[in-house]
């Protein structure tokens, strides 16, 4: 049956947008793609698309070098990214003061779905993608995921598929916009611009991409490493029902909280060299912390058919350990609110964004104790107790850590859960959390990417 397209291009401020969401997520058998279909094409592209990846001594790494001075790791175009050291300082936690390795890309990358409607149903473009850190190959990946060197074309490589689409895109066709940041443990103030744009009928499909519905994608979601983090970040920008009947705060008062929490927390950093980091030892093959503990820095070789370049070499930050990103929802007079965290992490550019309940790696915080460590546990506890909406093994970003891995949970809890807030916690309802991810900063990345997942469980 060939495509036919519905009516023309959607403005943001579409009265049917909402239904036109809520068919498109409906659809979780497919409209212009069966579920078998995509299988296949999955299968297809993973097997033609070579992405091989080894370990080099930072000494083979071509085009990067450690700067005189500062030691930092540079590219000699002086793009893309560096890593360098950075010394920190917090008034909170069992860790006031630390120094560690940092990645610096000033950069604004871009990160965009497309959509469009085929037979009456909104469909999103999503692409098959390699990433050299990725534990499995290809992930599925927004229509576009490249940094501003990638796309202005510093590596002197193939074009970045669809790209101008985003970068000269009509405000009438956008349907979300916003800066959001990355991984404030590891990036320094990096952000991405986070993009939703309708296209017309005569964007088609390229080898390496697929339409999907919002309801197939959010399937997908429920597969250990299927969905990348990129376009995990992206699905979560998605907009939708602006205002929350029965709410336990007002949208006021959930802003004022935000600020209070970032005008009083005190966090100081400063970027140093990374030669002789205090509490770190540099060989030839890794950049390691003294206790084996947080994560490394590394190198690596990558050969790759798919990508706007055929091979290169590039640091990678590989972490110790898998991470726990939870999420605690409970029901307040029968409307769904989460329990989110003011969080520190020095790499925001804000003191503090909104996390998960619970967000750490077991082994990273066993010797530290401390009220992260305990929720790690309690959260392990409620697993068996309590009900788990959502459990999946997720990868972070693929193109700057090595085999990060995280396991993204949502559990409902029951009455045995108090229903205050203890200091420096709030419950947010699902649609003030939306409305928040309109603007900037406001959310870290993997709350992001649990929101995308708890519209899968509960839309």
């Amino acid at each position: 049956m060939p495509l036919t397209t519905g009516p023309g291009v959607l403005r943001h401020t579409d009265s049917t947008l909402q239904a036109r969401l809520a068919r498109s997520a409906r659809a979780t058998g497919g409209v212009a793609t069966s579920p078998e279909q995509f299988e296949k094409w999955l299968a297809e592209r993973r097997a033609a698309q070579l992405h091989e990846v080894n370990r080099v001594p930072f000494a083979k790494l071509r085009n990067w070098s450690f700067a005189e001075g500062s030691g930092h790791l540079v590219h000699d175009s002086g793009r893309f990214f560096s890593v360098a050291g950075l010394r920190v300082e917090v008034d909170e936690g069992p860790v006031r003061q630390w120094s560690q390795p940092i990645i610096l890309q000033p950069e604004i990358g871009l990160l965009g779905i497309a959509v469009r409607e085929i037979d009456g149903v909104l469909h999103l473009l999503m692409q098959a993608k390699a990433e050299p850190g990725n534990p499995n190959g290809v992930q599925l990946s927004p229509t576009v995921q490249a940094t501003k060197s990638n796309y202005t074309g510093v590596h002197q490589g193939r074009h970045v598929p669809y790209v101008e689409h985003f970068a000269h895109a009509d405000p009438r066709t956008v349907l979300a916009d916003v800066l959001q940041s990355e991984h404030g443990a590891w990036f320094y103030r990096k952000r991405n611009r986070n993009m939703v744009i309708e296209i017309g009928p005569d964007v088609e499909a390229g080898e390496d991409f697929c339409w999907l519905t919002l309801g197939q994608v959010r399937e997908q979601l429920r597969i250990d490493h299927r969905v990348n983090m990129d376009a995990r970040t992206v699905l979560s920008c998605l907009p939708g029902i602006a205002t929350a009947d029965g709410s336990l705060h007002t949208d006021t008062e959930i802003l004022s909280w935000i600020t209070s929490n970032q005008a009083v927390h005190d966090v100081d950093t400063t970027v140093v060299g990374l030669r002789d980091l205090p509490g770190w030892h540099q060989s030839d093959r890794a950049i390691t912390h003294e206790d084996g503990l947080f994560f490394s820095v590394i190198g690596v070789d990558v050969v790759a058919n798919s990508r706007e370049v055929g091979g290169w070499t590039q640091p990678l930050i590989e972490p110790y350990g898998v991470g726990v990103a939870a999420l605690l929802v409970k029901r307040f007079g029968g409307v769904l609110h989460v329990l989110l965290r003011a969080r520190i992490e020095p790499g925001y550019i804000d003191a503090i964004e909104l996390a998960p309940t619970v967000q750490g790696t077991p082994e990273n915080h066993a010797h530290l104790g401390g009220d992260v460590h305990d929720q790690l546990i309690d959260v392990e506890r409620r697993r068996g107790t309590d009900r788990v909406l959502f459990d999946a093994e997720m990868s972070e970003e693929g193109g700057r850590f090595y085999h990060s891995r995280s396991r993204y949970m949502i559990i409902e809890v029951g009455d045995d859960h108090p229903d205050e807030e203890p200091p420096g916690f709030v419950w947010t309802a699902l649609p003030q959390i939306t409305w928040l991810l309109q603007h900037r900063h406001y959310l870290n990345v993997q709350a992001r990417s649990l929101i995308a997942c708890l519209h899968a469980c509960t839309d």
